[in-house]
C-alpha cells in the first residue's frame, strides 16, 4: 500500500483485503456509505475484524467503547477517528 494514500482510501483497502468483501473494490465505496446496515452491510464480527486490522494498519489501540456507531458510521467518520487518534498520539509523544 502507498504511503501518500490518504487514511479513507487505507480504511477502503483494508475493508476489501481483511472483510473480503466480495465484489467490491476500494473505488467502489464511497465515503458517505454506511458501514453497516444497508450500506456495506458489515456486521459485529466485521466490525470486531476491522478494529484488529485498524489497529495493525494505523498502530492504533482501539478500547472497545470507543467502537460507537458514530465513529464507525462511514469510511468519512472512521478516517476523521483514526486521524484524530494519530494527531493526539503525534501531540502527546511532542509533549514527552
Amino acid at each position: 500500500m502507498p504511503n501518500d494514500a490518504t487514511t479513507a482510501q487505507r480504511i477502503k483497502q483494508l475493508l476489501v483485503e481483511k472483510l473480503h468483501l466480495d465484489g467490491l473494490s476500494p473505488e467502489t465505496i464511497d465515503d458517505q456509505m454506511p458501514l453497516f446496515g444497508e450500506g456495506l452491510g458489515l456486521d459485529s464480527v466485521d466490525a470486531l475484524e476491522l478494529v484488529v486490522a485498524l489497529e495493525k494498519e494505523f498502530s492504533l489501540r482501539i478500547q472497545s467503547h470507543e467502537v460507537g456507531r458514530e465513529a464507525f458510521g462511514s469510511v468519512a467518520t472512521l478516517a476523521a477517528y483514526v486521524d484524530g487518534r494519530l494527531q493526539t498520539a503525534d501531540d502527546a509523544h511532542v509533549r514527552s
